[in-house]
Order: C-alpha cells, then sequence, then structure tokens
C-alpha cells in the first residue's frame, strides 16, 4: 500500500531530513514510526501525504507514484489518505459537525450526504451528541477524537497520524489508540509516529525506527 524506494528529502539550505530511505507498508497493516525529534518522522508522513515531494526516490502510495501526481490532481490523491495531527488543526468559530464535515463539503459531496458521514464519523470515536459544540469546550481528548472523525469521513484507504497522543495523558493516548486499531479491524492501513514506545508496545505492531533520516531498525513487536 505505501511504498518508499531509496528516498532523500533535502530542504533549502542542504539539510536533510530524510536520507536513502526504502520502506514498505502492506495494505491493512498497522505501522508506527518512531525516532527523536528532527529523526525525520513528520517529513515522512508529509511526502505520504504530498505535503511535500522528495528531492529524489520514489514514493508510491496505493500503486501512485506522488511525483506523478499533478498539482491539480492533489486534492483528489489527498482523498485516499486521512491526516491526523498532534494540534487538532481544529476551526474553533465553527461547531463539530462543521468541522468534521470539511472535506466533504470541499469534495463537493451533497449536504444529505455529508450529514449522514459525519454522524456516523462522530458515532465511531463516540462524540456523536456533541456535534453542535464547539471545539473550544472539548477536552483535549475529545479535540482529537474530533480530528480522528474528520481524517475517516472520506472513508480513506490510508490514514496518517503525527504524534496524535502527544498531548494526552495515559489512560486516553490508550483510548486514541484503540480507535486507531478498530479502523485497522476494518482494513485501514495505518501509519503513525509516536515516541511512546511502552504504548507501541502493548499494541504489538510493527515499529520502523527512524535515525537522522535514515531507517535505524524494524522492531519485532514480540520481543
Amino acid at each position: 500500500m505505501i511504498q518508499l524506494d531509496n528516498v532523500t528529502k533535502r530542504f533549502p539550505g542542504g539539510q536533510e531530513a530524510l536520507s536513502g530511505l526504502s520502506l514498505s507498508v502492506d495494505k491493512g497493516e498497522m505501522v508506527f514510526v518512531t525516532g527523536h525529534s528532527g529523526a525525520g518522522k513528520s517529513t515522512l508522513l508529509r511526502l505520504i501525504a504530498l505535503i511535500e515531494r522528495p528531492s529524489s526516490g520514489q514514493v508510491i502510495v496505493d500503486k501512485q507514484n506522488t511525483q506523478r501526481v499533478k498539482r491539480r490532481k492533489i486534492p483528489a490523491y489527498r482523498r485516499q489518505i486521512g491526516m491526523v495531527f498532534q494540534d487538532h488543526k481544529l476551526l474553533y468559530d465553527r461547531p463539530v459537525f462543521d468541522n468534521v464535515a470539511l472535506p466533504l463539503f470541499i469534495a463537493g459531496v451533497s449536504h444529505r450526504d455529508a450529514g449522514r458521514r459525519v454522524r456516523a464519523a462522530l458515532d465511531q470515536v463516540s462524540l456523536l451528541h456533541k456535534e453542535k459544540q464547539s471545539p473550544q469546550t472539548l477536552s483535549a481528548g475529545e479535540q482529537q477524537r474530533v480530528g480522528i472523525a474528520r481524517a475517516i469521513v472520506t472513508r480513506p484507504k490510508v490514514l496518517i497520524a503525527d504524534e496524535p497522543t502527544g498531548n494526552l495523558d495515559p489512560d486516553l493516548s490508550l483510548e486514541v489508540m484503540r480507535i486507531f486499531r478498530r479502523f485497522n479491524e476494518v482494513g485501514v492501513t495505518l501509519l503513525i509516529a509516536s515516541h511512546d514506545i511502552s504504548l507501541i508496545d502493548r499494541l504489538g505492531c510493527r515499529r520502523i525506527a527512524l535515525d537522522e533520516g535514515r531507517l535505524q531498525q524494524e522492531a519485532d513487536p514480540w520481543q
């Protein structure tokens, strides 16, 4: 489902965020990416989401080479990918419902169909009863679940998450990971960047470790 072949990402000034990186994630896998701050985790996710393009090498997602996706086709490409961020990136001047519906409205989905899909997504994260509230009235964990609902409302094949539990306590972190696990169980491919090794080890998933933009190891979850 996701494949990187000898990928390097170099930013202006010569800094290399990724260097000759090759890895693959199979369809239906749930994989964690670990490493210290600046190891290249966020850059890896941004390449998959086509927020950035590689300086060299190939990034292939669901048989699409991102280098061949034209600029005008990027919105359509991103509809297959759900993105969850540590800082939620919610619109505080709009209610929960509108935040989750935003990708559907951008895609031109009818209001009737959008309403049905938004409520289904909110139900998946146990927030259907808060669809009319402002995100500012929600707890940190609830705000993160709104972000997850927005990421999955388009029914993506791939879900990527950048430190989704970084601001949450251990109990809420485990709750969020259990939500991800449920999506994985119905076939969604997940790639999650996280520092929380103890939480990752509890889930028993494959772990990819980066160090200064290079693949350090692929950890066996049962060792």
